[in-house]
Formats: structure tokens, C-alpha cells, sequence
């Protein structure tokens, strides 16, 4: 998948993808902060992460208020990495001016997954997780609900 289509908060699967098209690592779970609540939020307070979060639409970050460092990804509109950076609490990340897209995980993380400058990143199973539990509440009481959207 390419460009993002419409945001929402929830859970998905991250491919890291070469140049080739081929898959650099196992698919990584991946959090998706799309509202501005989620984003604002982000990793603060957290002692550890279990893959990866997605904020979107986001060209910068910062660590003030967090417990552990984090690698953080720049990703212009098409899911491509623009850069690639190691922040440690309590400090300013300069914003991307191409960025629309910032990824965030657990220090050295990004290396393992082959997350570099020029590759693209692909995600799956879009907004899965939050709000799926109310679908499955409406559907049970007869009542129409309206289509999942794409992130």
C-alpha cells in the first residue's frame, strides 16, 4: 500500500520492503496514532513497546516525558524513509520538511527490521483493534453499522 487514505486509531501489521519489492524482515505489529489525542500521547509513560507506532500525520517528534530512547522514521507520503534517527529522553527531534509520517520503536529496533533511508514501508490490516469491539455490539443488537474505512 502506498499513499494512506483516511487516518484511524488502531492496530496493524508493519512489511519492510527493499527496493525490490522483497520483504527485509517478518511483518512488525504495529500502533496506529492517527487522532490527535493518540498522537500526543505517543510512547510517554511507556517503559517498553511491542513493535512499532505509526503517528500520521506527524513531520516531527519529541522524547521529553519518556522513559526509554527510541529510533524514530521519517516517512514522506508514499511510505518511503526519508531518515532514520536515535533520540534519547528528553530531547527536540528537528521536523522533516517531507515528512507526513513518523514511525517510532524501541532503540535499535528500526536496524533489525532493515529500516533505512530509501526503503518503503508497507501497512496492513489498517485501524484494526479500537472501536472493533462496538461493531460487534451493533451488529449483535440488529443495528446498521457503517463500513470500515481505510486508514
Amino acid at each position: 500500500m502506498g499513499r494512506m487514505g483516511r487516518r484511524r486509531d488502531g492496530r496493524a501489521r508493519m512489511i519492510v520492503r527493499a527496493g525490490s519489492g522483497e520483504a527485509l524482515a517478518a511483518p512488525v505489529p504495529l500502533e496506529i496514532s492517527a487522532s490527535y489525542r493518540a498522537r500526543t500521547r505517543g510512547l510517554l509513560g511507556r517503559d517498553s513497546l511491542d513493535g512499532a507506532m505509526l503517528l500520521s500525520p506527524a513531520s516531527g517528534v519529541h522524547t521529553f516525558g519518556m522513559r526509554i530512547p527510541i529510533d524514530v522514521a521519517y516517512l514522506d507520503r508514499r511510505l518511503t524513509v526519508i531518515a532514520v534517527r536515535t533520540m534519547v529522553p528528553g530531547r527536540l527531534g528537528l521536523p522533516r520538511l517531507r515528512a507526513r509520517h513518523v514511525l517510532e520503536a524501541e532503540a535499535g529496533a528500526m536496524a533489525g527490521w532493515g529500516l533505512r533511508a530509501g526503503v518503503r514501508v508497507e501497512v496492513e490490516g489498517e485501524g484494526e483493534g479500537e472501536g472493533e469491539a462496538e461493531s460487534e455490539e451493533g451488529q449483535e443488537q440488529g443495528q446498521e453499522q457503517e463500513p470500515k474505512r481505510a486508514f
